[in-house]
Formats: C-alpha cells, sequence, structure tokens
C-alpha cells in the first residue's frame, strides 16, 4: 500500500443523471431498503436476486413502499436507462415499445426488463441526497440553508448548493457520510446481528463488492487511467489493505470502509476541477462590449474520454452556435444566460439549464436528461431521453423524449409542444444517443408535486404552433422533421402555407403599377421590421455568425 497512492472518488454520473431532482418518498430511508435487501435475497427465484424484474420490483413499490405504479416506474426506468442501455440496446427498447398494440401488451414488455439487484439498492439510497430537512436546514448542514454551500463556486462566482446533482464536493460528503450504510446494505442477511446491523467480524461477498462499482472508481499513482473500483481492491498489491481474502473470496467490511475512506477524494474530473482548471472557450463573441463576463470552460483536454464537461454562463444579447468535439458526449450546464438564442448541434450526455431568461436554447441530442430550473421565459427545442423541470416560470418545451416529462415542484405556466426543427446531422446523433422517433410522449407529463396540472402545464395550441427553422448548413441527410409532426398541427401548418400561397397569388393577380408594386413592398418590409423588434428578433438577426465561423468550428 505504501509504495502505491490510491486515489478513489464518487462517480459523476449516478449522482447528476441518477439522482432525481426531487425529495425522495418517505421510504427511501436506511430502515425500508435493509427490509427490501433482505427481502430480495430470500426470493432470488422468484425474479429478486441478483437481477431485480421490473414485476418484481412493482410488487415491492406498490405493495411494501407505498409508490404509485408510476412513481414505481419512474425510478426503475431511470436506473435502467442509466446503467443497461448502450445507445444500440436504446433503440432496441424504443423499438419494442412502439410495437405494443395495447396497455396490457406493454405492461408485459416492462415485466421483462430486470436489473442489477445490489446496485438499484444503492442507486434508491443515493436519491437522499435531495432530502430536504427542515431540522438540519434550520442549523446549516443542508439546502436550502445559505451556510451549506459547496466550498467550490461555480461559473458565476457563487456556490452551486442549490443544485446538489452537479456538486462534487456534495458527492464525496454523501458518500464519507453515509457509506457504512452504503456498506451495510450490501450485506449478505447471515453478516447482519439480530437488530439487522453489521459487526466488526462482517464479511462482504465479492459480489457484492462489485456492486460499488456503480459509484465508485478511481485511479493508482494519480495517473490518467480510470480503473473499477473492483479492479482496485482486487489488486494484488492492495488486498490486504483492502481486506479481501482469495480464501473466502470475500471482504472483511471493516478493512474495506477504512480502506475506501483513507483513498477517498474529491473527484478529480468533476465540475470543480473543470471551473478551477479547465480550459475557457472563445466561443461567446464581443457584442458591444456586452459579453465581457461570458464564460465558457471544458475539460476536454485534460480529462479520459467519458468524463467531459462544458460549463457556460453569462451569455447575454447574441446568438452562439457550435457543432464541435468537444460537445460530443459532454456533460453540459448552461447558466445564467439572458436574451440570447444558444445552438449546440452536437449529441450530448446531458444538460442543466438553470438561471436563465429570455433566451431560446436548441440542443443536440440528449442522451440521457435535460434538467431546467429556475429559468424564466425560456423556449428549448431538443430530442432528449429524459425531461425534467424545476421552478421555472413562463417556459416553453418544444420536445421529442420516448419518457413523459417530469414536472418537480415551483414549475408555473409550463407549455409542451411538439419537436419542430432539424439539422443536417441530427438523424445521425439521435442514432448515437440512442433516441429514436416513437415512443414520443411529449404531450404527457408527469406530475411530482402537490399544485394541480391546470396551474402548472398546458399543450400548446396548433393555432400558435410555428415551424422552427436552423439558420446553418452542414453536412448530413436530415431534410425534414423526424418523425414528422402531429396530424393536427401539421393541418394547422398547411392551412397556413395555403393562405400564403393564397396571398402571393392575390398579390400576382393584383395588376399594380410598378409604382404601386414599389410602394406596397415598402409598406411590407416596413411591417415585417416592426415585427422583427416586437417580437425581439432583431437582434438574433445581427448577431447571427456565418456557418463557417458558427457551426462547424472545433474548440482549439
Amino acid at each position: 500500500m505504501d509504495a502505491y497512492k490510491v486515489q478513489i472518488w464518487a462517480k459523476t454520473d449516478p449522482f447528476l443523471i441518477g439522482a432525481l431532482q426531487c425529495p425522495p418518498p418517505a421510504k427511501f430511508n436506511m430502515h425500508y431498503l435493509r427490509k427490501m435487501a433482505t427481502y430480495v435475497r430470500s426470493r432470488s427465484a422468484e425474479g429478486c436476486y441478483p437481477r431485480l424484474s421490473y414485476a418484481m420490483w412493482r410488487h415491492i413499490a406498490c405493495g411494501k413502499l407505498q409508490l404509485l405504479e408510476d412513481t414505481a416506474w419512474m425510478y426503475y426506468e431511470a436506473f435502467h436507462s442509466l446503467t443497461e442501455r448502450s445507445p444500440h440496446k436504446s433503440l432496441e427498447w424504443a423499438e419494442r415499445v412502439s410495437s405494443c398494440a395495447s396497455v396490457e401488451e406493454y405492461e408485459k414488455v416492462k415485466s421483462k426488463l430486470s436489473v442489477d439487484t445490489l446496485q438499484f439498492l444503492l442507486f434508491l439510497y443515493i436519491q437522499q441526497i435531495n432530502k430536504v430537512s427542515l431540522r438540519t436546514s434550520l442549523i446549516g448542514d443542508e439546502w436550502p440553508s445559505p451556510r451549506a454551500r459547496s466550498p467550490t463556486p461555480d461559473l458565476a462566482g457563487q456556490s452551486n448548493f442549490h443544485n446538489k446533482n452537479w456538486d462534487d464536493y456534495g458527492h464525496h460528503t454523501f458518500i464519507q457520510n453515509h457509506l457504512p450504510y452504503l456498506l451495510e446494505l450490501l450485506l449478505d442477511p447471515d453478516q447482519l446481528t439480530k437488530s439487522s446491523h453489521s459487526s466488526h467480524c462482517s464479511l462482504l461477498s465479492l459480489e457484492a463488492a462489485q456492486s460499488l462499482g456503480f459509484l465508485l472508481e478511481g485511479t493508482v499513482d494519480k495517473s490518467r487511467t480510470v480503473h473499477s473500483f473492483i479492479d482496485l481492491a482486487l489488486w494484488h498489491p492492495l488486498q490486504n489493505a483492502s481486506g479481501y481474502s482469495k480464501t473466502s473470496e470475500t471482504f472483511s467490511l471493516k478493512k474495506l470502509q477504512a480502506w475506501i475512506k483513507e483513498c477517498f477524494v474529491v473527484n478529480s474530473f468533476g465540475m470543480s476541477a473543470c471551473i478551477k482548471s479547465g480550459r475557457k472557450l472563445a466561443w461567446a463573441q464581443l457584442v458591444d462590449g456586452s459579453n465581457r463576463k461570458a464564460k465558457i470552460v471544458c475539460n476536454v483536454y485534460k480529462v479520459p474520454r467519458g468524463n467531459h464537461m462544458v460549463l457556460m454562463s453569462y451569455i447575454h444579447r447574441q446568438t452562439l452556435a457550435k457543432s464541435s468535439e468537444t460537445l460530443v458526449g459532454a456533460r453540459v450546464k448552461i447558466s445564467h444566460c439572458n436574451e440570447s438564442f444558444i445552438y449546440l448541434l452536437s449529441p450530448l450526455r446531458c444538460v442543466t439549464i438553470e438561471k436563465c431568461r429570455n433566451s431560446t436554447i436548441i440542443l443536440g441530442p440528449v442522451q440521457t436528461v435535460l434538467h431546467v430550473q429556475m429559468c424564466d421565459h425560456v423556449k428549448v427545442i431538443s430530442v432528449c431521453q429524459r425531461l425534467s423541470l424545476l421552478s421555472t416560470t413562463n417556459c416553453t418545451f418544444h420536445i421529442l423524449t420516448p419518457t413523459r416529462p417530469l414536472l418537480f415542484s415551483g414549475n408555473q405556466s409550463v407549455v409542451f409542444s411538439p419537436f419542430h426543427t432539424h439539422y443536417s446531422m441530427l438523424e445521425d446523433h439521435m442514432g448515437q444517443t440512442g433516441l429514436a422517433t416513437l415512443p414520443n410522449y411529449w404531450d404527457r407529463p408527469q406530475l411530482l408535486s402537490t399544485e394541480s396540472d391546470n396551474q402548472v402545464w398546458k399543450l400548446m395550441s396548433p393555432r400558435e404552433f410555428y415551424s422552427f427553422v436552423i439558420p446553418f448548413e452542414m453536412e448530413g441527410d436530415t431534410t425534414e422533421v423526424p418523425g414528422g409532426l402531429p396530424p393536427v398541427f401539421q393541418k394547422s401548418m398547411d392551412q397556413r402555407q395555403q393562405k400564403v400561397l393564397m396571398w402571393q397569388k392575390a398579390v400576382k393577380e393584383s395588376k399594380l403599377t410598378r409604382e404601386q408594386r414599389k410602394h406596397f413592398q415598402t409598406i411590407v418590409e416596413q411591417k415585417f421590421n416592426e415585427w422583427l423588434v416586437k417580437t425581439g428578433n432583431r437582434h438574433q438577426l445581427d448577431s447571427l455568425v456565418s456557418p463557417g465561423d458558427g457551426t462547424k468550428e472545433v474548440a482549439g
């Protein structure tokens, strides 16, 4: 051990993507999860262990944890999509679901799914990271207390305590504080005392230790090579320190816990490191000196592939457009942007949009979660695996998604509309991220708060619906909206196009003189310019850059 410097840290995705940004159900606590751990191990023949079928999870969740069936599926699907699905498997799953002819057939397809039981237990436990405790918030140990701030500020120079999913210091503290309980959940029942607790002589099975790889990974001697947790724990020079016995193929719980704590550090590929030492990107243009505060950084050049992040904030009154290798597979955070049009036309891992207002944000396909919080008058256009909203006001979402949009607390006047644009590489990017055109649940949001639906959201009226044109040329084969528009929206578009043709015909047949035509054209242009100013589209046109400068550039 002395010859090797081992570092172990909390992985980003279980917290950033896996932890739903709402308080967990009351029974996602140690008492009930310990009971569940014992229950599933005693029913291995019934589809509970070592893999937990959805049918058995539904039985446990609805019958014993008293969850609604929609909520049970929400957690199971979130974990399954995070851990079990490659892009190829996601497309296969979409095909199976979209071919179901009835609800009963769909339920049968869902019941055939299974996940790693022990990892799923860990997943349920870490939902507590977004638990809000009145007592601890009063004494300053937990959000929303301002004293609970991460020691590392976000790009805006403020603590990121509002969004625990991005806070790598928070992930580190959570694992540190909860490690004994996480390990206890993984113990076989015969390793627990009569009061269902661990003892100093408890042994952890090799299979249970492998499941810790869902949360932990690490490296040796500060190498850029990342190793799985189990590879580090079983590496021969470290076996004595980690407590592994070749004879019994088990770990001493006491020694393993001590070894993890000794080696545990903050994730060096997380947001804090990206802010401190990431490369600044000159993507934001200076428009009349208004963007001096714009900050865009990435860690692409300093971390192994699969850990890429791009953080951008304070983009003000401009159009920013990028299709870049820097963005491919990246975790993206957009914050504190105002009166801007932002195009990120690459396949993305996950996206958080926070504290933005009066802006339009167009995204390439988002492989996992698109989360929007504390935004006002923002329009978001994207294909994504899952959309979740928290404390948004007067925001519009043109979405194609295979899961129901999740509405957490504090949302007001949310409008949902079908996805209505395309760019040349869109279908290729959808394939890379495992996103298909069906199923599409853009119009079936799931409300997870005490507000009533009619206070929180509505569907856009077809009369208010217009298509969106991305004003850049790129190489690729996509020439129309993938999957097309819903019939009622397509009908509205066709009717509007017919009116345009009728207008053009009327002008053509009006037999105006040359002077009249010139005067008429002047009036139309004047009215059009007035409309541009009134709608705020004038500054978008003024700040557009040429496609060669804006859409194909790869950050240097």
